[in-house]
């Protein structure tokens, strides 16, 4: 049984008349005759009875026709949510995001997208890099941005944003005097860390690498998954931290952070989607919003 099968028999009950149907349906009177024929041989029931040049309704019609409405009605339901969908006004957006991007840089951009496309229920998982990649890698996220470098081949890798670090101390720290520090300094103080899988973490892992040093060289107070949690530590004077600026920058602006000047690199943002699942047509919209060209890889 099919739905032409259906939009048939629905319009030949309601005309009562095999060519007045075929017309309105503009369809031949032989295709309307062999769709109504095919529905009745394949559940052997008479759906009309002939009445001279007339048809009605036989009792098994009469009962049919309910259903058939019914399924008719529920297709063109399952077809207004496709162009729904199609044209945005409704849908799901699954995001997950590392701590300073889903805490600081996301969150503005979420709104608009929102108020944009306010049929679009949006969540939004906030973890470390390695996780975020882990759950777009799974399907559990159709995006994800992140400040850290992946290493996943079923992944591509957008880059959207840059962000600048900064190495951060509190104002009784002794590189509190205005010093510059090079990379082989860093040996030299207590450090406050982020969980191992930051991308804020890995800045400095690769500054450590210059000097010839790994993180467990370090003299370190203290490890933490936030960057908020870090914060609040360097600024009781726990230790030097490397962090974002967007992160810092109230604390800097208030004088209970300190910025140190030493080189570091900057990171990208990259907005992660994994390569063999579809994208929807909300994840296409939000990706060029933040500026990803979605047929992008890497």
């Amino acid at each position: 049984m099919t739905l032409e099968q259906l939009r048939i028999f629905v319009v030949v009950a309601e005309r009562e008349h095999v060519t007045n149907a075929a017309a309105d349906l503009r369809l031949t009177q032989s295709a309307v005759s062999a769709a109504i024929a095919a529905l009745e041989a394949r559940y052997d029931t008479k759906l009309f009875d002939r009445v001279g040049r007339r048809i009605a309704l036989s009792e098994a019609g009469q009962i049919f026709l309910d259903e058939a409405r019914a399924v008719l009605a529920r297709a063109a339901a399952a077809e207004s949510v496709l162009v729904d969908i199609a044209g945005l006004k409704r849908g799901r957006l699954a995001l997950a995001a590392s701590q300073t991007v889903g805490s600081y840089w996301l969150p503005p951009l979420v709104h608009r997208f929102s108020t944009e496309y306010p049929g679009v229920a949006m969540t939004m998982r906030i973890a470390n890099t390695a996780e975020v990649a882990a759950i777009v890698h799974d399907g559990a996220a159709d995006i994800g941005v992140v400040e850290g470098e992946v290493d996943d081949p079923t992944l591509s890798a957008v880059a959207v944003a840059e962000d600048e670090m900064t190495l951060v101390v509190g104002p009784r720290h002794p590189w509190a005097d205005g010093r510059a520090v090079e990379p082989g300094d860093i040996g030299s103080t207590r450090w406050v860390l982020r969980e191992r899988g930051s991308g804020t973490r890995a800045v400095l892992e690769a500054v450590a690498a210059q000097a010839g040093l790994g993180v467990d060289d370090l003299d370190v107070t203290i490890e933490l998954e936030s960057n908020e949690a870090v914060r609040s530590a360097v600024e009781a004077g726990a230790g030097a931290a490397v962090m974002s600026r967007i992160v810092a920058a109230p604390s800097l602006a208030s004088g209970a952070l300190v910025q140190v000047a030493m080189p570091l690199p900057k990171r990208r943002f990259t907005a992660l989607r994994h390569k063999s699942r579809h994208t929807t047509k909300a994840a296409t919209a939000f990706l060029a919003m933040i500026g990803a060209d979605v047929g992008s890889r890497r």
